[in-house]
C-alpha cells in the first residue's frame, strides 16, 4: 500500500512538473536538459566544434543538448545501460569505475577533449549523508579521470550532493583547476540537495 502510495505521488510530481512537459515539447528524454541548458548559459561553455564525454549518459538528454550545442564536435556517451542511439555520438556501455571502460573511452578520443560532463548518482537509499558520500565518490573519481584528458582550458561539469563530502570535493576541484564555481539549477527539484561543480582550467 505504501509503494503504490509513493508511487501514485511521484506521478502527479511528474504531471505538474513544468520541465517534465517542457522536454516533451522540446523533445529531450529526460527533464535533466534543463539542468545543463543553464549551466551553459550560465557559464558558456559549449559552441561549434567541442569533444565532449558524457558519463553517466542514460536516458541521453544531456549528450542530446551538448550535440546540439557542440555542432560538429566530437561526442563520447558511457552509460551502465544501453542507451537509445544519439546523432553520430559514439556509445559506450559499462561501468565507468571499471579500468576497462575507462581504457575504451580513451581509445576514442583523438587528442584531448574541451569538456568531460558528469550527472552520475548512486541510487539513493534516502539517507541523505550516505547518499552524499557516495555520488560525492562518484564525482571525485570522474574528475581524477577528466583532468588527465582535458585541455588546459577545459570545462569539468558533474552532479555534487551537499553533505559530508562537499568541502572535500571542492577543494579537490581547487587542486586540479583554477578556477571551481558551484550552482543550483532553477531546474533542480526544491527538495533536491544536488548542485553541480563546474571547474575549468586544468593547473
Amino acid at each position: 500500500m505504501k509503494k503504490n502510495k509513493i508511487s501514485k505521488n511521484w506521478i502527479n510530481k511528474q504531471r505538474r512538473d513544468i520541465y517534465v512537459r517542457q522536454s516533451k515539447v522540446d523533445g529531450y528524454r529526460a527533464r535533466s536538459a534543463y539542468k545543463l541548458i543553464e549551466i551553459d548559459e550560465k557559464f558558456k561553455i559549449f559552441k561549434g566544434g567541442l569533444s565532449v564525454i558524457d558519463i553517466g549518459a542514460a536516458p541521453g538528454s544531456w549528450s542530446q543538448y551538448a550535440l546540439k550545442a557542440a555542432k560538429s564536435g566530437k561526442l563520447i556517451s558511457v552509460d551502465l545501460k544501453k542507451m537509445e542511439p544519439i546523432g553520430n555520438s559514439v556509445q559506450i556501455q559499462g561501468d565507468f569505475t571499471e579500468e576497462k571502460t575507462q581504457e575504451e573511452i580513451k581509445k576514442n578520443i583523438n587528442g584531448n577533449v574541451d569538456v568531460v560532463m558528469s550527472d552520475m548518482a548512486v541510487d539513493t537509499t534516502g539517507i541523505k549523508n550516505i547518499d552524499s558520500i557516495q555520488t560525492g565518490e562518484l564525482c571525485k573519481e570522474a574528475m581524477f579521470f577528466a583532468k588527465d584528458l582535458m585541455k588546459d582550458n577545459g570545462y569539468f561539469i558533474s552532479k555534487i550532493f551537499m553533505g559530508g563530502t562537499f568541502n572535500e570535493i571542492v577543494a579537490e576541484g581547487k587542486k586540479y583547476f583554477k578556477e571551481v564555481k558551484v550552482f543550483k539549477p532553477k531546474s533542480s527539484r526544491k527538495d533536491s540537495k544536488e548542485s553541480f561543480i563546474i571547474c575549468r582550467k586544468i593547473r
